[in-house]
């Protein structure tokens, strides 16, 4: 008696047309094509609800502080150069965007007045 159930291989070669070998280099050589994907939409800024400074230029600090102390004490208050010699906002904003430091102390100088401006008005 013989077998008569088709071996594996057999039954793969009768189901699956045979591709050429430039067929198959084609086929995995070509994109697949992708579904399209919907339009993203552009992330929202995180809130800051507790940031003071959220929104404000460094120009608005910076004029804020000088109208408030004037320059001569913001000087003694931080001293860098941009606020003793020959003081300026141009000059202030060109130095403190290229000085982190200096950027930090201008920041906390201007939360602690409006702190002292909040504290006088009770």
């Amino acid at each position: 008696m013989r077998n008569t159930r088709p071996k594996p291989q057999a039954a793969l070669r009768a189901s699956a047309p045979l591709m050429s070998r430039t067929a198959v280099r084609q086929c995995k050589n070509s994109p697949m094509p992708h579904p399209p994907s919907p339009p993203a939409s552009p992330p929202s800024p995180p809130a800051q609800p507790r940031n003071r400074l959220h929104g404000l230029t460094l120009e608005a600090i910076v004029t804020a502080l000088a109208d408030h102390y004037g320059w001569a004490e913001l000087g003694v208050r931080i001293p860098v150069r941009c606020f003793t010699h020959e003081p300026g906002v141009a000059s202030s904003l060109k130095f403190l965007r290229k000085t982190p430091w200096a950027r930090e102390k201008v920041e906390g100088l201007y939360l602690f007045m409006l702190r002292e401006l909040r504290r006088g008005r009770q």
